[in-house]
């Protein structure tokens, strides 16, 4: 008799399959934990809203971001030095400094001034700065890349210094910087992740939320799908994007 209530309680207890319980080492656990479907069904809607507004998010960055790293980076061809070194100075300060902390510094420090700012505001500012530095070192790359005798054969014929370069300079520039463009505006818009930080309801942050409501990870399993759905056909873009303009850059 007690050898057999001896080996009765050494016997497992059976896995809760839908639960949320983990069972260590089986593969049954590991799915109930990660793919368990009921979970992801009922955070479904909460993470989609979180994939809308990661979406609008990334959209704002992209072109706030790249419209305001151009208009940095043209008034270094007009070649006074100290506006060039102020530029300069601006440019390295923002690509130095990790964008979490930016977001961070204008979440806190902004309503010690007296305004205050949403947490999307302070993410889609912070990132918009982030990838206007790098895009206007992109740019003025290209632009310095394209041979002077443009710039000159262009004045020739009786251009102003501004009509060439809108007209014949920044048409090469960027059909140069298309490539390294697109694979840093890439890398930049993934750092939407960082706004959950400062309560943005974007995807990591919906994903995070509904984990903690139903005690079990699966919900980020959702988020990491959605983040491939937003950001895999943009990276093969991205690729297709750089292969096309290698071997025909001037087309």
């Amino acid at each position: 008799m007690a050898r057999r209530a001896v080996e009765k309680s050494a016997l497992p207890a059976p896995s809760r399959a839908g639960s949320g319980v983990i069972n260590p080492g089986g593969t049954v656990g590991f799915a109930d934990a990660f793919l368990n479907l009921k979970v992801m069904r009922d955070s479904l809607p909460e993470i989609a809203a979180g994939f809308v507004l990661t979406v609008e998010l990334a959209l704002l960055i992209v072109l706030t971001g790249l419209l305001a790293g151009l208009l940095m980076a043209l008034p270094r061809t007009l070649g006074i030095r100290p506006l060039n070194w102020l530029i300069v100075f601006i440019i390295d300060l923002l690509r130095a400094v990790p964008p979490l902390v930016i977001i961070v510094m204008l979440y806190i420090g902004l309503p010690a001034l007296g305004v205050t700012p949403s947490g999307f505001f302070c993410t889609w500012l912070s990132l918009s700065l982030v990838l206007m530095a790098f895009s206007e070192e992109v740019y003025w790359a290209g632009i310095t890349a394209v041979p002077r005798g443009q710039w000159e054969a262009a004045r020739s014929t009786g251009l102003s210094a501004f009509s060439t370069l809108v007209f014949v300079v920044l048409p090469q520039a960027l059909r140069m910087v298309i490539a390294p463009l697109t694979n840093r505006t890439i890398s930049i818009t993934k750092g939407t992740a960082l706004g959950s930080v400062v309560a943005v309801g974007e995807i990591l942050s919906s994903s995070s939320s509904a984990m903690s409501l139903t005690g079990n990870p699966s919900p980020l399993t959702l988020g990491a799908a959605a983040y491939l759905v937003l950001f895999l056909p943009v990276v093969i873009l991205g690729h297709w994007v750089e292969r096309r303009f290698r071997q025909y850059p001037s087309s």
